[in-house]
Formats: structure tokens, C-alpha cells, sequence
């Protein structure tokens, strides 16, 4: 595992909003007096949205006195997971799988068009709008090779339309979520190929009978062998 540390340049101070600490109140209810600390995890993912997509130093002492816990134990499970950006990130925040289904399927020239479009890794661009990060297994592999921005993925990226999606949310246009070709889900590339019979899917009278479904023919009769 990578050595996480806190970025260098830090802000003064951090404070909960009103909408912030309604969030902690219905987090921390969840569990029994006492307890509070074990709302640590989901009270920082809702602290890092509110301070910009990532945990400032002041913050994670916010999360801690809030919970009533030592401000180390906070700063060790912020360190810790990596869903916790330590870190400035852009308004859009590219994590690009870098995993073998997806190195295998074109991640490399996905990872180019970053660097052209963007910057270096972890590099924030000029006016705020993009930051990226290589990440391991998003566990989207039948759809490689993909990124995830913010909370969505997209799939079935070429050079050519993963520069479109970024150019589109650079302009405020709409985008696709998901695949970005002609897949629906993760079904193969055009519709389904095999099991296409309906006659798999239905029964008909003569069709043999299993202890799911009896045969046709026997529907509705009593049973014990009444007639």
C-alpha cells in the first residue's frame, strides 16, 4: 500500500454547516449512546463532499471532536481508506482503472488522453475542472476499459469518446452514464447471442414435467390422485 499522507498546503480552519451537522445527527442516531464513533466512516465521506471532493487536516479534527474521538483514530482511518482524498481534486475527479482487464483493453491510451487533457497525475487543472488518479479494480471488467467521475462510471472508452465526455463536462453539456458504445449494461456489444429461443421461456402442453412446474396436461388436477 501507498504512503498517504496530508497535502502540504492546508486551510485555516473548517466548520460544519447547518446542513452538514443534520447529516452527523441522523449518522450518529443510527447507533447506540456511545457509540458515535462508529459513524466516523460514512460522517467523513458526507464531510469530504462538503469541503470539496477532499479532507483537509481541519476537517478531519472537525469529524474528530464531533465524535468525540481522538484526533489520531480519525486521521488513521482517513489515511487508511482510499475513498478519502487528502488532497485537492477537481470539480470533476477521474479515477482511470489501471487494472489488467483494462490495460488489456486500451487503459493506456485512456491514461494519454489524461495527460493531454488534463495534466500530470493528482494535478488539479488551471480552472478547477479536472483532476485524475490511476486507482486499481473498479470492478467493472466485462466493460473495460472505464473510468469513475465523482460517484458514475463510464464504460467502453475509446481515445475518441472519453475525450468527447471530457470536453462535454468541461462545457456543462449532458453526458451518457455507463457504456459509451452501443451496450446496454454489461450484455455484449449489439443485444445477446445465445438462449434468443422464446420456446426456452414458455411451456406448452407435452412439454415434460419437473417438480417446479408440472406437465401441462396435469395442471389443475386435485391431488392424491383424485380425479
Amino acid at each position: 500500500m501507498s504512503v498517504r499522507r496530508l497535502a502540504a498546503e492546508q486551510p485555516e480552519s473548517f466548520a460544519f454547516t447547518p446542513e452538514l451537522e443534520a447529516i452527523a445527527q441522523k449518522l450518529i442516531a443510527k447507533y447506540p449512546e456511545g457509540r458515535q464513533a462508529s459513524a466516523v466512516v460514512p460522517l467523513l465521506w458526507e464531510t469530504q463532499k462538503a469541503a470539496g471532493g477532499w479532507l483537509p487536516e481541519p476537517a478531519l479534527r472537525a469529524v474528530a471532536d464531533r465524535l468525540g474521538m481522538a484526533h489520531i483514530r480519525v486521521l488513521e482511518v482517513a489515511t487508511f481508506y482510499t475513498m478519502f482524498n487528502l488532497e485537492p481534486v477537481g470539480k470533476y475527479f477521474v479515477q482511470l482503472c489501471g487494472t489488467t482487464p483494462c490495460m488489456l483493453r486500451g487503459a493506456e491510451e485512456i491514461r494519454e488522453v489524461c495527460k493531454r487533457k488534463i495534466g500530470h497525475e493528482r494535478h488539479v487543472s488551471a480552472d478547477g475542472t479536472f483532476s485524475w488518479l490511476e486507482v486499481e479494480c473498479l470492478g467493472a471488467c466485462t466493460n473495460a476499459p472505464m473510468v469513475q467521475i465523482n460517484d458514475d462510471y463510464y464504460e467502453d472508452l475509446t481515445p475518441e469518446n472519453f475525450e468527447k465526455l471530457l470536453d462535454d463536462l468541461a462545457a456543462g453539456r449532458p453526458v451518457k452514464v455507463g457504456p459509451q458504445n452501443s451496450r446496454k449494461g454489461s450484455e455484449p456489444e449489439g443485444g445477446p447471442r445465445v438462449l434468443l429461443d422464446p420456446a426456452l421461456y414458455t411451456r406448452g402442453p407435452g412439454a415434460p414435467a419437473t417438480a417446479e412446474a408440472p406437465a401441462a396436461a396435469d395442471a389443475g388436477k386435485p391431488s392424491g390422485g383424485e380425479e
